[in-house]
């Protein structure tokens, strides 16, 4: 394997709004399956992507109840990363803004996040081998 890293990634974008971030998740995944260390930055409406409370629904317009719609869940997606951390030689720091989170009353995230501030993803950016912003429009 190559020489270990340190990634910065900063998300912004709400659960459910863009595909980037979906494409963001997928590179958390293969760098922590690669061995390397991520930090992850949410801020603005991504700090709703680990929000414990998120809960799967029906879909009367496609005719499908719960089970049948089997809705994706980010906060899952997140559980499932830091899974994939633990099970390798990898670290996935999860920082929300605390700002954030208190704007928009997702105070409760999936085990292994962590509140934060702006400070703290500078701190981070300035540690890593190379920082990624998945910035809205």
């Amino acid at each position: 394997m190559s020489e270990k890293k340190k990634l910065t990634i900063c998300l912004m974008d709400a659960p459910f709004e863009q595909a980037r971030t979906v494409t963001a998740l997928r590179l958390v995944d293969l760098a922590l399956r690669r061995g390397h260390d991520v930090t992850v930055f949410a801020y603005e409406g991504a700090v709703a992507l680990s929000f414990a409370k998120q809960k799967k629904h029906a879909n009367a317009v496609h005719g499908c109840g719960v089970e049948e719609e089997d809705h994706p869940l980010p906060r899952e997606w997140i559980a499932g990363l830091f899974e994939v951390a633990a099970q390798g030689d990898a670290k996935l720091d999860w920082i929300n803004c605390g700002l954030c989170v208190d704007e928009r009353g997702v105070e409760e995230a999936v085990q292994g996040c962590r509140r934060g501030s702006p400070a703290d993803f500078w701190g981070a950016a300035t540690g890593s081998t190379n920082t990624l912003v998945v910035a809205t429009r």
